[in-house]
């Protein structure tokens, strides 16, 4: 298939899959569910971390945790005492359980303390430099989440990095919600400090499958360089907002049209 056939091919599927349709049974209805900055944030966060499995399972658990925090996450992280921290116990997804959750927000409180928005998080990394680099702002967001003192070693899976060689399915996802901007209603462009044109491609087995059918993957592993392959091939057809793709190959992914 030629590169323009290929371009208007996967064009028309953005426009059919980037619809207000897509989020009720996307774990990106979390955050929908918010207009505060912040509780889209957090919830989108937590959404993205959480999502692996079924993706009514990880909606399921996602509201469980909303409801855990009082229906204002924001409020909840910023404002809690130690008696409210009890409403957290018990709470698991898959590995994800809740010496996990109490660290992450015992992070976001601390975050939130210094910074208006979850978006500094990801530019710490970045402030020494005349260009953003992708790579390395999710190396030090890692370095950065981990860094309060007496932090639970488990919780270190849950955070992926560029640097251990992952692709960072979960983060480049989250990244996707807050920073892509478009007026179609799905990802949120709340972000205006990172630019799309810096996003990689999140390349879970939906992506990753339609990816190489298509040529776009070469690799026979997928970590990071993977990742980064894929979405240099996708700035071919859109150099500006490479990642808008990510609907297209997930949506012929997940709905077998191959």
């Amino acid at each position: 298939m030629a590169d323009f056939d290929m371009k208007q091919f996967l064009d028309d599927k953005v426009s059919s899959f980037n619809q207000s349709t897509f989020i009720e049974h996307d774990p990106i209805c979390i955050p929908h569910l918010f207009s505060k900055k912040q509780d889209i944030e957090i919830m989108g966060f937590f959404a993205a971390i959480l999502a692996w499995g079924q993706r009514k399972t990880i909606i399921n658990k996602c509201k469980e945790l909303i409801e855990r925090f009082d229906g204002e996450p924001a409020n909840f992280i910023i404002k809690h005492n130690e008696v409210d921290l009890k409403n957290l116990l018990g709470f698991k997804h898959r590995t994800f359980n809740d010496t996990d959750l109490l660290y992450f927000v015992s992070f976001l409180r601390f975050h939130y303390r210094r910074f208006t928005s979850l978006e500094d998080a990801f530019l710490i990394g970045n402030q020494q430099h005349i260009s953003f680099s992708m790579e390395r702002s999710l190396n030090e967001f890692k370095a950065y989440f981990f860094s309060l003192p007496d932090y639970p070693i488990r919780t270190r899976k849950h955070i992926s990095s560029p640097l251990q060689k992952s692709s960072c399915k979960r983060l480049n996802m989250f990244m996707r919600w807050m920073v892509r901007k478009d007026n179609k209603g799905v990802d949120f462009g709340i972000w205006d400090r990172i630019n799309p044109r810096d996003l990689i491609c999140p390349c879970d087995v939906h992506v990753e499958r339609v990816a190489r059918k298509f040529g776009l993957i070469t690799s026979d592993k997928v970590n990071w360089k993977t990742a980064v392959e894929l979405t240099e091939n996708l700035k071919r057809f859109d150099p500006d907002d490479p990642v808008k793709y990510d609907f297209a190959l997930f949506g012929i992914g997940v709905i077998g049209e191959l």
